[in-house]
């Protein structure tokens, strides 16, 4: 199966966590499904470079940053229950500010 293509943006600072990228184009292995759950899981492991505890929350990403699957709500979606689709657009926005 080929790999499913999806992009992941970020911003309002949630970019600071992830090495300042604000745009990124992932392959992910084809032969699974990836829901939401799963891609958080990925993130952790192999992009997210500083202060987990900024992003996520247990298994999910912490009170204050909004998500956003192809610019609706992932509460309307499953949260993270939902099935990544190919050309998935999922952009995570902090709304979370300090000093």
């Amino acid at each position: 199966m080929d790999d499913l293509k999806i992009i992941l943006e970020f911003s309002a600072g949630a970019e600071l966590l992830f090495g300042n990228i604000k745009r990124r184009q992932l392959s992910l292995d084809g032969n699974q499904k990836w829901t939401i759950a799963n891609l958080l899981k990925w993130m952790h492991a192999n992009i997210l470079t500083e202060r987990p505890e900024l992003f996520l929350q247990g298994d999910t990403v912490r009170p204050g940053i909004l998500v956003l699957i192809n610019d609706t709500d992932w509460e309307l979606l499953g949260e993270l229950d939902y099935e990544l689709q190919a050309n998935d657009n999922v952009l995570f926005i902090s709304t979370l500010h300090g000093g």
